[in-house]
């Protein structure tokens, strides 16, 4: 019986296709922001030079994102997806362009790394209304009674899907360099967007199209700050992943503290979503069913820790374990959080809820990693790591005694 409830989701042939679509799309994004990271630090050599990265991104995502969520609840959702992930191909391509040694010979470093910020400004703009589009799309693949299923199932494909692209670019820019590395990252989005298209029309509710942008936003906001469990469990994540992602200085560590080179430097990507892959396949098995929100903050608190222990570590295989138990912990709060969301969320609100949940939690990463770049500036690389889990802990520490509906929500 638990057997059938493990993979009640994937028996139904729309969600299947939701969900390997996705994941290879996902699996591309993962390999290029891991590239990107590592192309620019090679150009550089400037630790700041990658917190801009995730500055050109979050400019665009956080400006156009309460906007976005009113677009995806009026238009039809599967249209609004295939343009996205369509666009996403387009700007692979241009970045094809700049990673050639004609345009590199031609433009010289500086041009060239400009022109990839820029590229990055534009898919910021497109990942407004493809993040969140993405995640109204789901609960209308299912039953709303196994969408906790669907959504741990979710949650499992794009972390995989990350595992895969953050471990396999590193092997990729060894054997191809960065063009070869970038056709294939191509390539998974031109087969995600076919798996895609084969999901029928996704037409917007009758009550969503009726309301004006500025109260169809508000409205959206309303719903956010008044359900204080879904407040209560983006802000926290919002803040834990702000100070404590580590991820945006693992180029420095790979090349200059623990000498890894390029593949280990995948690998070191790729820990926190192993971690997170394995403690997803146990939760599909075995869902968390007590104490939901205490969980929740005790696991961001041991990522927390985890952060500090990888900062200080000199042996690759401990800075390696550090980051994989990141994970696991940070598997636990994302299945927590993403199923808070699904089933708090009316459906004529989604599109707005999930674009706010993109502020607070995608955005958070772009956000961190300009943070890690400029602390990294001020304090020194392996300081600012520190400094960022000892804040993660701080966070976790404030939530427990101001957050009493989260300590004690469950569902």
């Amino acid at each position: 019986m638990n057997d059938y409830k493990a993979f009640a989701a994937i028996r139904i042939p729309e969600f299947r296709h939701f969900l390997f679509g996705r994941f290879l799309f996902i699996m591309g994004l993962r390999m290029l922001g891991t590239l990107v990271g590592w192309w620019v630090y090679e150009l550089t050599n400037e630790p700041f030079a990658i917190g801009l990265i995730g500055l050109s991104e979050v400019i665009p995502a956080l400006s156009l994102a309460l906007y976005a969520g009113h677009i995806i609840d009026i238009s039809e959702k599967r249209k609004l997806m295939l343009t996205g992930v369509g666009c996403y191909f387009l700007a692979v391509i241009l970045l094809i362009g700049l990673s050639t040694p004609l345009s590199l010979h031609t433009l010289g470093n500086r041009l060239v790394v400009w022109g990839i910020y820029f590229i990055i400004f534009l898919t910021g703009i497109l990942r407004s209304f493809a993040s969140p589009v993405f995640n109204t799309i789901l609960a209308t693949t299912v039953p709303k009674n196994i969408l906790p299923n669907a959504t741990t199932w979710n949650q499992g494909g794009w972390l995989l899907a990350s595992v895969l692209g953050h471990a396999s670019v590193g092997f990729l820019i060894a054997g191809f360099g960065h063009t070869g590395a970038l056709c294939v990252v191509a390539t998974l989005a031109g087969i995600g967007f076919c798996i895609l298209f084969q999901l029928p029309p996704k037409p917007p509710m009758a009550s969503s199209l009726e309301k004006k942008t500025f109260e169809s936003v508000k409205e959206g906001l309303k719903f956010v700050f008044n359900t204080k469990e879904v407040l209560g469990a983006l802000s926290l994540d919002l803040f834990a992943v702000l100070f404590g992602g580590a991820v945006a200085m693992i180029p420095v560590f790979a090349r200059d503290v623990l000498q890894a080179g390029p593949v280990g430097f995948g690998w070191l990507n790729a820990a926190s979503d192993i971690g997170s892959v394995i403690i997803i396949i146990l939760l599909t098995f075995f869902p968390i069913e007590q104490k939901q929100g205490k969980k929740l903050m005790l696991v961001i608190a041991g990522f927390g820790l985890c952060i500090i222990t990888f900062a200080l570590s000199k042996v690759f295989w401990l800075s390696f374990g550090a980051l994989l138990l990141s994970g696991l912990l940070d598997g636990i709060s994302v299945v927590i959080r993403g199923t808070i969301l699904q089933l708090k969320t009316p459906d004529n609100m989604r599109g707005r809820v999930m674009s706010v949940n993109s502020m607070f939690i995608n955005s958070s990463n772009e956000l961190g990693q300009f943070e890690s770049g400029i602390v990294a500036k001020l304090m020194g690389v392996i300081p600012s790591v520190v400094f960022g889990g000892c804040m993660t802990l701080l966070v976790v520490g404030i939530t427990w005694f101001k957050a009493p509906a989260l300590k004690e929500m469950e569902y």
